[in-house]
């Protein structure tokens, strides 16, 4: 697939839901051009990336190796912070909300 094209991202997501549709929910979660494998215990990881790997595999997709990022507690993701209590706000993003200064003129506004 040419990249730098109009839609080459919505191209890319279908393909991951197509190619990932019977994982997505159960073990993964993907979004435009990033997919987090999830699992309940550490044991069960391995299966689950080699199931994605093989269908990624099966679909001829390639990945680009100094993205991936492996046995991570918490990480961020679109710049949320996504770990085994859930998705959180990004604190970063939350004190440069708190220091913003207030208005003073309806140009401002």
């Amino acid at each position: 697939m040419l990249f730098g094209q109009k839609n080459s991202g919505a191209i890319f997501a279908r393909l991951v839901y197509k190619v990932l549709e019977a994982q997505i929910g159960r073990n993964i979660e993907a979004y435009v051009d990033n997919i987090v494998i999830k699992s309940r215990k550490a044991i069960d990881h391995v299966a689950e990336l080699q199931e994605t790997f093989n269908n990624l595999h099966k679909a001829k997709v390639k990945l680009n190796p100094e993205k991936y990022v492996f046995g991570v507690r918490m990480g961020k993701l679109l710049g949320f912070l996504v770990s085994e209590r859930g998705i959180e706000a990004n604190p970063e993003k939350i004190e440069a909300i708190q220091q913003m200064q207030l208005p003073k003129s309806t140009h401002e506004v």
